[in-house]
């Protein structure tokens, strides 16, 4: 039996140890508390801030792009799109079903979206259909308390105003990919996401990171499920918030020129080609279009697969931009830097006659000429304006295909132009070094003959023709092809001036070149010239039509008719050409893919491109050549009229002496 005093002893001990955990535990919340208030208070209170507050991305209006006369090509559309805030979806299943008959899109196809996402930060919204319809964002906006998560976002989305035209020049813009992810990040050191929206080619690709502007944001105060109840304005509301404007892109002044893109683009109308035009004396590329094309707006808005479908399924390729992406054997119109360097090397002289029949024969192999009975008497004037294959075999044999590649190569044949355009292909001219390097194989001399006329290995693009002939125009000095005059911001802040760049000057004489822009000027002007009848009034227009067989030909299908042929065995038609002639301001090639003639198929578009350039440009001097090329014409009519009266009288009056002969012989 324990006493009373060691009763009360042992209570007292029980009590002591009870009031020592009771304080302990009391301290220790003490303590937490005012670590918590304290030290960590400030921290605290912004987190259940942000717990209330939803962080809403301001999308930043992308740059606009003008054309050279301040014409607007692609501007900024608000549009609609439907998202999903995970971090909200509370009833995931009634909302979904709801979601999905509003968008007419099934609830396993946006599961997939929202698995797709998932990696992602749980109060970052996911994307779940573009570019709504207004009845669509209403009736959203109207059940907003039964989907919780669900709301309406609003995108800037790019415009593009004349559609199809040009629009491999301007590029487009789309969602960026997984794969480009770590190498936009890597290249412009942008904290780039899912959803952002880059350019994928032309000028939108190229000139990304100026166009692309910086998003801003601002907070939103929302309830337990997540719906909006109003934006935070004042920064000294919640510590720590702060709203963040957007900063749009800048712009992009082109040296495009919007009436020729239009006046180009319907010329190529219903045939698969491209077309360049450029500034004589810069480099300025003032056209490019390629067709068929696409509508980058559609990408924009978000592409729908049946119209993916119809550009990849297209067997001509829309996507491709065949100015700068695509090679041509660049035909007769080749023959010019042939004459050019003939001309050079001393193989023959502008008034040398050379005999041209009908085929020239090297070893066992035949040669044809185009023209069935030959040309005759050929000097380099005839061989250009009548585009006499003959005569440039027989120089070819005379010379070393290094020699003929050298001078192509001086114009800028050959090589990349270094335009600011993504994907540009080099083409070829071919040198012996080249081909023993690809094939492991000497030169043969009867290359050369086919390399002559534009044939065999030779390849360029259709932007290398134009500013090869521009150089011809200009005494030889090749530009590099400029597209941007400037970029600028809202304000009118000129942040980057581009100017002309001479890239070589071709070691040319300017007899030389002056020989050869004669032999250009009669293939439209002379009556014989192979681009006579496409020649246009008040352009003063001097260039070389070419013609390129797309496959080895027989006998008897080389002088067939090539419209009676297989669409894909029929000839490319092409033309390049630069006017005024007396003083060039504009060079246009021109390529009609399977156009058979360049002649019928190619100058008809460079004539109405630097029509359109003279009206617009300089008119007064179009007006003066109307009227000379007017008076000239009713002279030479004038003259073959006569000519073919003094023919009829001269044959009635052999007629009547005919007649007198044998009634003299009767008598």
């Amino acid at each position: 039996m324990f006493s009373e005093e060691e009763v009360v002893r042992s209570h007292k001990d029980r009590a002591d140890i009870i009031i020592t955990l009771v304080t302990l535990c009391f301290g220790i919340v003490l303590i937490r508390l005012c670590y918590l208030q304290i030290y960590q208070g400030d921290m605290l209170y912004e987190y259940s801030v942000k717990n209330r507050l939803r962080k809403e991305v301001i999308s930043a209006s992308r740059g606009m792009i003008f054309s050279r006369n301040n014409q607007l090509l692609v501007h900024n559309v608000p549009r609609f799109d439907a998202i999903i805030i995970p971090q909200y979806l509370s009833n995931k299943k009634q909302t979904l079903t709801k979601l999905s008959e509003i968008l007419d899109i099934s609830v396993k196809d946006i599961k997939k979206i929202l698995k797709k996402y998932r990696a992602q930060a749980r109060y970052r919204p996911v994307l779940i259909k573009k570019n709504i319809s207004k009845k669509e964002v209403a009736i959203i906006e109207t059940e907003n308390e039964k989907m919780p998560g669900v709301s309406v976002q609003t995108f800037i989305s790019r415009e593009y105003k004349d559609k199809e035209v040009g629009s491999h020049l301007l590029g487009y813009i789309s969602e960026i990919s997984r794969d480009q992810l770590p190498r936009y990040r890597k290249r412009d050191n942008y904290n780039y996401k899912l959803g952002d929206f880059i350019g994928q080619s032309g000028i939108e690709e190229e000139f990304d990171f100026f166009l692309r502007g910086e998003d801003g944001y601002q907070f939103m105060e929302v309830d337990a499920r997540g719906r909006m109840k109003r934006v935070i304005s004042s920064n000294n509301l919640f510590a720590g918030i702060e709203n963040k404007a957007s900063i749009p892109g800048k712009n992009i002044r082109l040296t495009i020129d919007r009436d020729l893109q239009n006046v180009a683009y319907k010329a190529l109308e219903e045939k698969v080609g491209s077309v360049v035009a450029l500034k004589v004396d810069t480099g300025e590329v003032l056209s490019m279009v390629s067709r068929p094309s696409f509508d980058p707006t559609q990408f924009s808005r978000g592409l729908t697969a049946e119209y993916w479908n119809s550009l990849t399924s297209n067997e001509n390729n829309p996507l491709r931009d065949r100015a700068i992406q695509e090679h041509y054997a660049p035909g007769s119109t080749y023959k010019t830097f042939t004459a050019i360097a003939a001309l050079e090397e001393g193989v023959v002289k502008p008034n040398e006659i050379i005999k041209c029949g009908p085929t020239f024969r090297l070893g066992r192999r035949v040669f044809n000429d185009w023209k069935r009975s030959g040309h005759g008497d050929t000097d380099v004037y005839k061989s250009l304006r009548r585009s006499v294959d003959v005569y440039y075999y027989k120089v070819s044999k005379m010379m070393h295909i290094n020699d003929m590649s050298k001078y192509a190569r001086m114009f800028g044949l050959g090589s990349k132009t270094e335009i600011d355009l993504p994907r540009e292909i080099p083409g070829l001219i071919p040198t012996a070094e080249w081909k023993k390097k690809r094939f492991g194989k000497e030169w043969q001399l009867g290359e050369n003959l086919v390399c002559a006329i534009g044939q065999g290995y030779v390849l360029t693009t259709p932007l290398q023709l134009a500013i090869s002939y521009a150089a011809i125009a200009n005494g030889g000095r090749v530009f590099r092809p400029q597209i941007i005059k400037e970029i600028f911001t809202n304000s009118g802040e000129v942040l980057k001036t581009f100017t002309p760049e001479e890239v070589s000057k071709a070691n040319v004489s300017e007899k030389t070149l002056e020989h050869v822009k004669k032999g250009l000027y009669q293939v439209v002007n002379a009556r014989k010239g192979t681009a006579w009848w496409y020649r246009g009034r008040g352009i003063r227009m001097a260039g070389k039509t070419g013609t390129a067989q797309v496959r080895s030909m027989t006998q008897t299908e080389l002088f067939s008719k090539c419209k009676d042929m297989p669409y894909k065995s029929r000839h490319h038609g092409l033309f390049v050409g630069f006017a005024p002639f007396d003083d060039p301001k504009i060079a246009v090639a021109a390529v009609v893919e399977h156009g058979c003639s360049g002649s019928s198929a190619a100058a008809p578009i460079v004539r109405d491109v630097i029509t359109k350039y003279m009206k617009k440009y300089h008119p007064e001097l179009h007006k003066k050549y109307a009227e000379e090329d007017r008076i000239a014409y009713l002279q030479l009519i004038k003259k073959e009229r006569a000519k073919k009266e003094a023919l009829e009288k001269k044959k009635k009056a052999e007629q009547e002496a005919n007649a007198e002969t044998e009634d003299s012989d009767g008598l």
